[in-house]
């Protein structure tokens, strides 16, 4: 696990600013950063987590305070194996804002990369590239609903819709 530092950026377009919240919450969850993912977050945020596949629509669990939120990457997720990582993206996304309110809607898709481990002896003849696995692993949507405060764009209310069956952690 390891903390990400990220330099402020210029502030110059809210759309901007908020599909950066997403990134940095992206980048958070694949580095299991507990201090980056509270950090988008207000503090009075929520997080809700749903099956919804299949015309489902199961709420598997919610998690209530950045502070609680940013424990949850850490402790809810599994780690990384040696020589893996996650890739969590989100594709077409929608973004409205309305004063300092603002809602990022859009796709996600989570990647499990897994590496081969370098043989002994080194490649094989012949071996060029990257040696290992890129498996999608996780797809669906999610809402998020951000608040400006203090002119600085955070997580009110974040859902996300698995489209597979999940197992969530019970408390």
């Amino acid at each position: 696990m390891t903390h990400i530092e990220y330099p402020e950026s210029s502030k110059t377009d809210d759309r901007r600013d908020i599909a950066e919240v997403l990134a940095r919450y992206l980048r958070a969850a694949d580095h299991r950063d507990p201090t980056t993912m509270a950090a988008v977050f207000w503090d009075d945020a929520e997080v809700q987590i749903y099956y919804s596949g299949a015309g489902q629509h199961e709420l598997l669990g919610a998690i209530k305070g950045s502070e609680a939120i940013g424990a949850a990457v850490a402790s809810g997720m599994a780690p990384h194996p040696d020589l893996g990582w996650s890739h969590h993206t989100t594709s077409d996304p929608i973004v409205t804002v309305d004063g300092d309110s603002a809602v990022f809607d859009a796709h996600f898709l989570v990647y499990r990369v897994q590496g081969l481990p370098r043989p002994a002896a080194g490649w094989p003849a012949g071996a060029v590239g990257a040696q290992g696995t890129i498996v999608p692993i996780e797809s669906g949507y999610v809402l998020s609903t951000l608040q400006r405060r203090a002119d600085q764009w955070r997580i009110l209310s974040h859902v996300i819709k698995h489209d597979l069956p999940y197992a969530f952690p019970q408390q």
